[in-house]
């Protein structure tokens, strides 16, 4: 079978949900970023032969066949055609596993896998609550379902507050794993960490190529005034992530694309997995994902350089470091979701960009990456730096 390799893979800087990107329309978005790829890999646009785009919020201006508004935005020709996919969270790195199974399978060569996600043009949840508050339908979840269940509805929110009360983690403990995250997107904002990995995206008020959500002043003191998402509850809007813009992309190729166009791969991909569990606590699937992930690519934990294990929620990377016994010092070097936030369907590329360009800059071989999805389904990427 053949290898599945990623060439490069970049991404927007992330807006603040109403910020610097709230004008630009998602499929120009999806498309600026695109278009950096093409620059960026030097290919002839005609030789992609799929885009595959991740988007969770599939209404208003990201409905109607959305992967395919991002192609006929961009500076690829209208022969390319798109499929849009929703895997929640992991849409993006879904998209990423279904064109490496292409590319491995030899049925197509070079495709972009990709993402694009506006949370202030497209507001979370908008596909389906706009119908309830018109009385159309009764909600995504049949009876058969909840009844199955035992619940009333499917929660994020309460999911990620079962987490933390099952590993015992405090409100203090979860707001301190919440300033690290700043702290660390701030030393790589600062040290140019992010300058190969980014697009920068034309607004209305210039280039926007800085992520906009990182808290330079972040404190302790600051988080324990934020009230909490639930009475009770020690979830907050600090110690969770940012309702973020933003989009991303890869060009996935196999061994004879990288001939056929003389392209030098970033990275291998090296093993694919997704996982399912429970749908009521939902968000900690990434833990079983992982070992799965790990046995099947006959690696060990110790193996792996780097970790990018997306930040929904403090208590989710929290409790995957608690399980599984990784290195906090190898996990979400640069910060994550928390200070840059998570732009739904994108953040699958997104995470990729900043995991192989932090491998790329430390020389190291090993990367890791993994997400937590709605309907308690989880995505991990393993990857090997060429």
């Amino acid at each position: 079978m053949a290898e599945a390799y990623i060439v490069d893979v970049l991404r927007s800087a992330g807006g603040k949900r109403k910020g610097a990107l709230a004008g630009v329309h998602p499929a120009d978005l999806g498309a600026a970023v695109l278009n950096g790829l093409l620059d960026s890999t030097g290919i002839d646009p005609a030789a992609v032969e799929d885009v595959i785009a991740g988007c969770v919020t599939q209404a208003g201006e990201q409905a109607f066949a959305f992967g395919r508004s991002i192609v006929l935005a961009s500076h690829l020709p209208d022969s390319v055609p798109a499929v849009t996919i929703d895997r929640q969270c992991g849409s993006s790195q879904q998209a990423i596993q279904f064109a490496a199974q292409a590319v491995m399978s030899g049925t197509q060569d070079m495709i972009i896998a990709c993402g694009a996600e506006s949370m202030t043009r497209v507001p979370m949840m908008s596909n389906f609550t706009l119908h309830n508050q018109a009385g159309i339908g009764t909600g995504p979840w049949s009876e058969a379902i909840l009844k199955r269940y035992g619940v009333s509805e499917f929660s994020q929110f309460v999911g990620a507050q079962m987490i933390a009360d099952k590993y015992g983690f405090s409100r203090e403990d979860m707001d301190a794993y919440a300033l690290r995250s700043h702290q660390r997107a701030a030393a790589a904002i600062q040290s140019g960490a992010f300058k190969g990995e980014i697009v920068p995206i034309l607004t209305e008020n210039g280039l926007f190529d800085t992520d906009e959500g990182v808290r330079y002043d972040a404190s302790m003191e600051g988080m324990a005034g934020v009230k909490t998402l639930a009475e009770g509850g020690t979830l907050t809007a600090a110690n969770a992530s940012q309702m973020t813009d933003g989009a991303s992309a890869a060009l996935i190729v196999n061994e004879r694309a990288l001939k056929a166009h003389n392209l030098t791969p970033m990275a291998r991909i090296h093993n694919l997995t997704v996982t399912a569990g429970d749908p009521v606590v939902m968000l900690e699937e990434p833990i079983r994902a992982t070992a799965k992930a790990l046995e099947r690519a006959g690696l060990k934990l110790d193996d792996i350089d780097l970790f990018e294990v997306n930040e929904a929620f403090a208590c989710i990377p929290m409790a995957w470091l608690k399980a599984t016994g990784a290195d906090p010092d190898k996990t979400n070097v640069n910060g994550g979701a928390i200070a840059l936030g998570h732009p739904l369907g994108a953040s699958g590329t997104k995470l990729m960009a900043t995991l192989t360009h932090a491998l790329k800059a430390r020389g190291k071989k090993w990367g890791l990456q993994t997400m937590c999805e709605g309907g308690g389904i989880a995505n991990v990427t393993i990857i090997e730096m060429l």
